[in-house]
């Protein structure tokens, strides 16, 4: 997730379902490209990878739902100290969006927006 205010990306979920062979080929490939030693100065991540990239590629993923979790740094400590957002049961749509810049992605504000609503139609249905 895009931090617009430290202009940063927080992670949010690691994502292994809906990738076909062939996107996962063409990623990979694409990814090359931005392969860097370290983690990016842009990145916020609270776990550790294998290999790190330069923030260039937007994949569109969805959730059953926003959950808080204490893996992940997007919105760390707004609802509870010491949990971020987490992406629950995360998913590949298919679509890789070359038509947006990673600064055009979902933004922490927007995650604890549909965060603070999913809380709120919870409350109603009980």
């Amino acid at each position: 997730a895009y931090d617009e205010n430290a202009d940063i990306f927080r992670t949010t979920t690691k994502v292994g379902t809906g990738f076909s062979d062939l996107d996962l080929e063409k990623i990979s490939k694409t990814l090359d490209d931005y392969k860097i030693p370290m983690k990016s100065t842009r990145v916020d991540a609270r776990v550790e990878a294998e290999v790190w990239f330069e923030p260039k590629m937007v994949i569109e993923i969805i959730a059953s739902e926003i959950t808080l979790s204490p893996i992940y740094s997007a919105g760390l400590g707004l609802i509870r100290e010491g949990a971020g957002f987490a992406l629950r049961f995360p998913k590949f749509t298919g679509k890789i969006r070359d038509d947006k810049a990673p600064e055009d992605s979902t933004t922490v504000q927007e995650l604890l927006e549909i965060y603070l609503k999913q809380v709120r139609q919870l409350k109603k249905e009980n």
